[in-house]
């Protein structure tokens, strides 16, 4: 490993995923294909959301701001990526390491708020459905959103200033392929215990706030489920429940194994495979699981392609 110290750390070195050439360039064409369906799903959804005047509701608007953070999160990571896996470009400025663990934590933060934001939403809708759009007002609704990225925000910033405060003079190689807390936290020659004590502390009362917004909300829904008389209204019901409640297992489930425990107990090949799941995936998933199983984007979908076409 390269030996630098302090004044000469200028750039790390990303670990690859692979260095077989034949498997480079599978991989390549792999992550491209679904970084492309990623931006085309999150993008036309945005797209529908914004011109469809019928999905101009506090549901949809919550909907339009995940699959913004769907567009950004595999942005803030995949192309680095895809330039080290064709180009086996390794190396990230120092400051670009900084920018990238920043961006990708507010990013990360904002979602996990988003998600109990939007469980809120649904018990609103589902157990006090009369009252649903007093409570849930446009001015609540931007407030919330807003609320979310501002703390997301500030949750990133103490992170980000919390890790690159410390010294890194033993080894600039980042095994991830990206910037991410733990892999940089252990390549510190500054004792970091209380920098991990304090970012645990931290993810742990926010994470835990937003998940017990999220499962509180959820046992209302169930309970206000089950006493419905009619079956239809079941199955409705859980349909639109069912597709959020996969997207926050999915979410939580990934990002708790990566932030929520100790750096003695990192490992490089989980990590990357867990990181995969909520950076990758999950974002190609969310439009599919979310919004293209729901009758009323497929509606909106249908009128913005037959306006495309006549426009053409």
């Amino acid at each position: 490993m390269q030996k630098v110290n302090l004044s000469t750390v200028s750039e790390f070195v990303l670990v690859g995923l692979s260095d077989a050439p034949e498997v480079r360039f599978l991989l390549f064409v792999l992550f491209l294909t679904v970084y492309l369906a990623t931006m085309a799903g999150n993008v036309t959804i945005l797209v529908a959301m914004s011109t469809d005047a019928r999905l101009h509701n506090p549901m949809y608007f919550f909907l339009g701001n995940l699959s913004l953070l769907d567009i950004l999160c595999p942005t803030i990571t995949v192309p680095k990526m895809l330039e080290t896996l064709l180009l086996e470009k390794k190396v990230i400025s120092f400051t670009g390491c900084v920018f990238q663990l920043f961006f990708l934590i507010d990013v990360v933060g904002t979602e996990i708020f988003l998600l109990a934001v939007m469980a809120y939403d649904r018990y609103v809708a589902i157990c006090h459905p009369l009252q649903y759009t007093n409570i849930v007002s446009l001015k609540l609704c931007a407030q919330l959103a807003i609320g979310t990225w501002v703390v997301g925000f500030l949750n990133s910033l103490l992170h980000t200033s919390l890790v690159f405060t410390l010294l890194f003079c033993d080894s600039n190689e980042v095994d991830q392929y990206y910037c991410d807390i733990p892999p940089v936290l252990v390549l510190s020659c500054s004792p970091t215990y209380s920098r991990e004590l304090v970012t645990l502390i931290i993810a742990g009362v926010l994470g835990s706030a937003a998940f017990v917004v999220t499962l509180v909300s959820y046992l209302y829904i169930l309970m206000a489920i089950l006493s419905m008389s009619s079956s239809e209204s079941r199955h409705k019901a859980f349909s639109t429940c069912g597709s959020h409640l996969t997207v926050v297992c999915l979410f939580y489930g990934t990002t708790i194994c990566t932030y929520v425990r100790p750096s003695s107990t990192y490992s490089p090949s989980q990590d990357r495979i867990v990181s995969m799941l909520y950076g990758t995936l999950t974002p190609l998933l969310n439009p599919i699981i979310y919004s293209l199983r729901n009758k009323e984007v497929k509606c909106a979908l249908r009128r913005l392609n037959d306006q495309v076409r006549s426009a053409l």
